[in-house]
């Protein structure tokens, strides 16, 4: 699954897991339909926001199990 690597897109993640974007949006990050989700990774995001990378990628595998 695309959710366990912090390295592929948002929309990567997205297209794979659509419930990670109740992750995301708990965690500040409502970046899901800006132009740079294409190009982003998780973990460039979530540094953009403060946020630990795989604390994130822990939070999305556990919601879409």
């Amino acid at each position: 699954r695309a959710s366990k690597n912090k390295f592929f897109t948002i929309n990567e993640i997205m297209e794979k897991n659509p419930d990670a974007a109740e992750v995301l949006f708990r965690s500040g990050m409502h970046c899901i339909g800006c132009g740079m989700a294409a190009m982003e990774t998780l973990e460039q995001g979530a540094l953009m926001h403060g946020l630990d990378p795989d604390k994130l990628v822990k939070e999305i595998n556990k919601k879409t199990k």
